[in-house]
């Protein structure tokens, strides 16, 4: 979807161009250093745990809690094992492999029951973790070629309305150094990303060093060479969606997480086409629960995006629609955080409890804003 976004851009460089340019000089000048990947991993990968109970599901849902909860990674459970054989010489039971957090995860390999991986995505996380000064140069151009047609689409060609857009601009640009910052949203367009984005100056969206990171599905974004490249640049992490939170898209996040960068996750997992209220998914907590300093935690929630640019064919972007975005509140769970570790509550447990605080902030933040954008009409 990137893809068409970006190809409908005709002159890139016409807005924002000395914005780009200084980043580019700076580049080219030498004042570019790459990050010592040792920076990137002084966090501590969670232990390994049984899965626990979740009271959201009923007893014989939680029988594929292996997918639904995410938090199996071990072989099948005692009571389902067959029984032991008679024979004189039993046949030995091969090891358990590790957990995903402690390997390097090949997802061509990981997968679970049904997951297909069209394109091998390995090559890409080490240039996402070492980008060189060539990589940063790429960027900068997709960054600011999408940032510049998003917030002509959504400012310009559209009437949105943005509540609170300072309080996001505040948490991008002037948090305290070090400290990372996840926003969390809704996903009901393939536009969210990084159409959303376009509420932000140009100084902020067109600028790779400040524009967030954001994992995009392997299967739609990560098909070919040219389509990775072009996703790899717009600072985008294929995660492979149904193979757990213990994957190499989360280890980078986390990662990220650990040098201080924006991280944003739609923690719904998928586009939220019938709007339901999803359960949603753990990685945000897992990446919330490992990053070395805890992160602010901005939540969004948006109205008018389907509108936009419906889900269903021919997918074209619409014009003179309402859009309503709302930053929320951000939410301090530091303290929360480090009393579950100091409790040594585990992991499988403390990663649900931290993504049932965003759920709750989704809740009252949703009703707000479809009230905002109903009184619009």
């Amino acid at each position: 979807m990137l893809m068409v976004v970006c190809s409908s851009l005709r002159r890139p460089g016409h807005v924002g161009a000395a914005s780009t340019m200084r980043n580019l000089n700076w580049i080219l000048g030498g004042g570019y250093r790459p990050p010592i990947q040792a920076l990137a991993r002084h966090y501590v990968q969670a232990p390994e745990a049984r899965p626990v109970a979740d009271e959201r599901f009923s007893a014989s849902q939680q029988d594929r809690k292996d997918i639904a909860t995410q938090t199996e990674r071990s072989s099948k459970p005692k009571d389902l094992l067959p029984p032991p054989s008679t024979s004189p010489t039993p046949t030995p039971t091969p090891p358990l492999p590790p957990p995903m957090s402690d390997r390097n995860a090949d997802p061509a390999l990981d997968v679970g029951p049904g997951v297909a991986v069209p394109y091998n995505i390995d090559w890409i996380f080490p240039r996402l973790r070492n980008p060189t000064r060539f990589w940063y140069m790429a960027s900068q151009f997709v960054i600011s070629a999408v940032g510049i047609f998003s917030k002509i689409v959504l400012m310009f060609l559209n009437k949105t309305r943005v509540y609170n857009k300072e309080r996001l601009i505040q948490m991008i640009d002037k948090r305290p150094q070090g400290v990372p910052l996840v926003t969390v949203s809704n996903h009901y367009s393939c536009f969210d990303d990084p159409g959303l984005w376009g509420i932000l100056p140009l100084s902020l969206v067109c600028n790779t060093y400040k524009i967030r990171w954001s994992m995009a599905a392997h299967d739609i974004c990560f098909t070919n060479k040219r389509h990775a490249l072009f996703f790899m640049f717009g600072k985008c992490i294929p995660v492979v969606r149904g193979i757990g939170v213990y994957q190499e898209a989360i280890n980078l996040c986390i990662e990220k997480a650990a040098l201080g960068h924006w991280i944003h996750v739609f923690p719904e997992g998928k586009v939220n086409m019938e709007k339901e209220e999803l359960r949603l998914k753990w990685g945000v907590g897992r990446i919330i629960y490992e990053s070395p300093k805890v992160p602010i935690i901005l939540p969004m929630w948006h109205e008018g995006m389907d509108d936009l640019l419906p889900n269903v064919e021919p997918y074209v972007i619409q014009r003179h629609k309402n859009v309503t975005v709302n930053v929320g509140q951000p939410l301090d769970l530091n303290d929360f955080v480090l009393d579950l570790k100091k409790r040594q509550v585990p992991e499988p447990t403390a990663r649900k409890l931290i993504t049932d605080k965003i759920q709750e902030a989704f809740r009252g933040l949703r009703a707000e804003t479809e009230k905002l954008h109903r009184d619009r009409d």
